[in-house]
């Protein structure tokens, strides 16, 4: 058995299966992107390396060492600038991209990009996505329309590779509806104008987006790959969510409902990511069918011990502070609040919760605090607990 602690009773995918199945644990598991910092790919590897001079071989050990879930491999991007097909140009700085230019610059230009856009995807049945955060993208199609038994087979194979890398860490792949997408492709004030210019575009881009995704789903969803998807919307600040209740209640819930209720078909659980406070939305998010959420900044008013009171029967991933905490304070101040979170959430006994921190294993994050991490979770077992 691939363990984290000798004193692991459990595989890491009963745990995982039993934590997002609210059931009691040997102890929580942890959760973690590690695609980026230098320094805890050297602690767990004893390698020295230069910034990103690690390899997918690297991460994939510190991965089976330290984790019961991960996310897909970053690759290190170098630091070069392009242009892509539909004419956005990125800038490249390591493991981060940042879109510098549209090939549209109003409203007007973002319908004919966005009517161009839809009537490829209705004639491909694929999904191309152009947000930013290209590390989010799911495997790309290797084929110029949908043929779901080669989407199955890339997939599978895909998987399959990246299972072999981290051993028995269970893999969380993405899912989405395309609606972040859209509006971080267009900007958010350009989006604002033409949501309200174009408001049948809009619905009909939701409308194809979501089928095509919905056909992927049928063709991958395999609980034997893995149990639990994400679909990650980014849609909040630390204020709250950025768009109103009743735009939400036309734009994103019916499809995050319509996905998560593909995803279950399937018998797997969905977690919902966005930054920010998203907080209020938590009730239809739930209504919409999600299992949990990921990445709960205690800074923007998401505090996990919170949260978890409140809406229990939510799985809960993410809570500890990314920046103040992991990035600034001690090792033994990070071993402090993972205690705090596991004893007064009564994750042990419950279920329901995952330690991971609110902001990915960054760089300016020492070794050490992820070190404490990782240990005050097997310092903290449930007595209880026998198979």
């Amino acid at each position: 058995m691939d363990k984290v602690f000798e004193s692991d009773i459990l595989s890491k995918r009963e745990r995982v299966e039993l934590a997002l199945s609210h059931k009691p644990l040997d102890r929580v598991p942890l959760h973690e992107q590690l695609s980026y910092n230098t320094g805890v790919i050297s602690l767990y590897t004893g390698k020295d390396f230069p910034p990103f001079g690690f390899t997918r071989e690297d991460v994939g050990l510190v991965i089976r060492k330290t984790l019961d879930t991960c996310f897909p491999f970053i690759e290190d991007k170098g630091t070069d600038t392009y242009t892509d097909p539909e004419g956005f140009t990125f800038r490249n700085e390591h493991w981060m991209t940042w879109r510098i230019g549209r090939p549209f610059d109003d409203e007007k230009g973002a319908a004919r990009w966005l009517q161009d856009k839809v009537e490829n995807m209705s004639a491909t049945g694929l999904n191309t996505h152009t947000a930013v955060q290209v590390e989010k993208d799911p495997p790309k199609e290797k084929h110029e329309t949908f043929n779901a038994q080669q989407v199955k087979e890339d997939y599978r194979a895909y998987m399959e590779e990246f299972q072999h890398r981290v051993g028995e860490t269970v893999i969380i792949e993405f899912s989405f509806t395309g609606f972040c997408d859209l509006f971080d492709a267009m900007g958010l004030e350009l989006f604002t104008f033409f949501s309200i210019d174009y408001p049948g575009l809009l619905e009909e881009y939701m409308e194809i987006s979501t089928s095509n995704e919905l056909n992927r789903i049928k063709a991958v969803a395999d609980p034997a790959l893995s149990p639990v998807i994400l679909l990650p919307e980014d849609f909040s600040t630390k204020q709250g969510p950025i768009f109103p209740d009743d735009f939400l209640d036309r734009y994103h819930y019916p499809y995050v409902k319509k996905i998560s209720r593909s995803w279950h078909d399937s018998g797997i659980k969905v977690i919902y990511h966005s930054d920010g406070n998203y907080k209020k939305a938590v009730p239809d998010l739930l209504e919409c069918g999600v299992d949990g959420f990921y990445c709960l900044e205690p800074n923007c008013g998401m505090d996990i011990i919170e949260l978890k009171a409140l809406w229990p029967e939510a799985v809960w991933m993410g809570g500890v502070d990314g920046v103040d905490l992991m990035e600034n304070g001690t090792p033994e101040a990070v071993r402090r609040e993972v205690l705090r979170h596991i004893r007064e959430t009564d994750a042990l006994h419950t279920g329901g919760m995952f330690v991971a921190s609110s902001s990915e294993i960054n760089p300016p994050i020492p070794p050490e605090n992820f070190k404490a991490m990782v240990d005050a979770v097997g310092e903290m077992r449930n007595p209880d607990f026998y198979l």
